[in-house]
């Protein structure tokens, strides 16, 4: 996906944000042309501010994907609200996604999903690019109209860059537009990194894709995972990972291990097929599931977890 190069390297850090399933984790991966997060049907999947790295020959963009803007509810939210606000602060240029498909049939809906948006970026000075995104989901892009008019009334000194994550429609052009406006210099982190986060936080992140995916609506939200232990067996050519699956009542683990364990039994092989691909070798995975009454508002296990940082959902 790369532009053609004017001799000036850039290097610059962007925050992706936006409500809750607009798509930022599938826009990030598209840009980067691989997977460097999670992806699911289900809003507020992310929970932790995910950076992914794009090195190219004009320039290297470092994308920080954020959990998605909603009304705070207990510590857990506080504590990702919090990771968005912080993303913004040490961004070079902002990106707000927005679902154009949602939006234009229900455009009464648009202010109250980015109130806190509107406030934050109403004087900001910094480079705003607005992308409408899902266009895919209807062909008369005349729709659109009354939702870019409105759009530009809200964010008068923003650029608004219609497109599709998913179609990875005008992607080009939009990585393109986000170079233009990072400050010049040089990468900030090695050619060949991709992500900030470390490998078992990344297997962690599969196991918990795997698990929103299978459970559907039931209880992926209260659903937490920990990699209690890592081992590289030399011997045998692969990686021992034993993952811990907690819950948040004894109800909910009987659904994750599913009658006669057919649940868990899938999500295991799910997650060790991707992780096995992510390692680039053997993996021996096993998942135990545990339950942590209320582990939402535990503010220790939420630290523990690295969900939120030591100030956070006071």
């Amino acid at each position: 996906m790369a532009s053609e190069h004017t001799g000036e390297r850039r290097c610059g850090w962007v925050a992706l944000m936006g409500p809750p399933n607009a798509g930022k984790s599938t826009l990030l991966n598209a840009l980067m042309g691989q997977k460097v997060t999670i992806v699911t049907p289900r809003p507020q999947t992310t929970r932790n501010q995910i950076v992914g790295i794009l090195t190219e020959t004009d320039a290297q963009v470092i994308f920080m994907d954020t959990p998605g803007l909603t009304q705070v509810r207990g510590r857990l939210s506080k504590g990702m609200i919090q990771a968005v606000w912080q993303s913004m602060a040490a961004a070079d240029v902002i990106l707000l996604l927005l679902d154009a498909d949602l939006y234009i049939r229900k455009p009464e809906f648009l202010e109250r999903d980015t109130a806190a948006l509107a406030e934050a970026l109403a004087a900001e000075e910094r480079p705003v690019i607005i992308v409408p995104n899902k266009i895919d989901l209807f062909s008369d892009k005349s729709k659109m109209l009354p939702l870019l008019t409105r759009l530009n009334e809200m964010w008068p000194r923003a650029e608004i860059f219609p497109a599709s994550a998913l179609r990875r429609d005008g992607l080009r052009d939009l990585r393109d537009l986000i170079v233009r406006h990072l400050p010049a210099g040089e990468a900030q982190f090695p050619e060949d990194q991709l992500s900030t986060a470390p490998v078992r936080f990344m297997a962690a992140e599969i196991i918990r894709e795997k698990l929103f995916l299978h459970l559907k609506q039931e209880v992926p939200y209260s659903v937490a995972v920990d990699i209690e232990s890592w081992e590289e067996d030399e011997e045998r050519g692969q990686t021992i990972i034993h993952a811990a699956i907690y819950v948040a009542r004894p109800s909910h683990k009987a659904m994750v291990i599913g009658k006669g364990g057919a649940s868990i039994k899938e999500i295991g092989i799910q997650a060790r097929k991707e992780i096995r691909e992510l390692l680039g070798g053997k993996v021996h995975l096993e998942l135990w599931v545990k339950v942590r009454e209320n582990w939402t508002e535990d503010l220790n296990f939420l630290r523990e977890m690295g969900m939120i940082g030591d100030s956070s959902a006071r």
